[in-house]
């Protein structure tokens, strides 16, 4: 009877001490989010990897994003992406191809260049995870994992700057086995951006195919 209730206290200990690191977390990642927001805008360089055994990929990719509000520029895999507060161009230079489309708010989009700073708000768990020190910076990552089961995500970790309370890293695990990495290489605030930035000039590409899709 005395190893029962020893065994119960310890469980209760240890379901308030996992309490209290996902609040941690949940703290963390508020104090990102709206460091986020109080900026007007965001400018930022990336490098990315992705990596899959099974299907042999390794994979690295580059990129920069422009964010105001809603509004994004992001490069992303050969593709300029647009969103202008109501519809979103996709711009392939090497096909000479637009596709305009709107943007789906059901919560299941993919983890992008274009939301990396704000998709983990909404629709995970959150819990405290390991630190590490990248090039001299404090790293703390937080496993997010997602609450529907029918997402294509098997879990992310979250890497913050503990110094800055920016987002330094994603690792990002798919069901398939897919792993993908991205890495933040420069991140710029309330800079002046071209006033182009998140407008499509449908007189730039004569003679391309441009598909608006319903």
């Amino acid at each position: 009877m005395k190893n029962y209730f020893l065994s119960v206290f310890m469980i209760f200990a240890f379901a308030q001490a996992v309490t209290a690191q996902d609040a941690k977390a949940d703290k963390l990642l508020s104090e990102v989010a709206e460091k986020f927001k109080s900026y007007k805008n965001v400018a930022f360089t990336y490098k990315g990897n992705f990596k899959n055994p099974k299907t042999s990929t390794d994979m690295d990719v580059q990129g920069d994003a422009k964010l105001e509000g809603e509004k994004y520029n992001v490069n992303f895999l050969g593709t300029t992406y647009i969103f202008d507060g109501t519809k979103q161009y996709a711009v392939n230079s090497e096909d000479e191809e637009v596709t305009i489309s709107k943007v789906s708010n059901d919560g299941n989009q993919m983890i992008t260049p274009s939301n990396i700073l704000t998709f983990y708000e909404k629709g995970y768990s959150k819990k405290w995870d390991i630190v590490q020190n990248e090039g001299g910076r404090k790293i703390q990552f937080i496993r997010l994992t997602p609450i529907k089961s029918n997402s294509e995500y098997k879990n992310v970790l979250l890497g913050i700057d503990a110094n800055t309370k920016h987002i330094y890293k994603a690792i990002i695990t798919e069901n398939s086995g897919t792993v993908a990495t991205f890495t933040l290489k420069s991140l710029k605030t309330n800079e002046p951006l071209p006033k182009n930035s998140f407008t499509f000039d449908k007189n730039q590409y004569k003679n391309w195919l441009i598909q608006e899709m319903n």
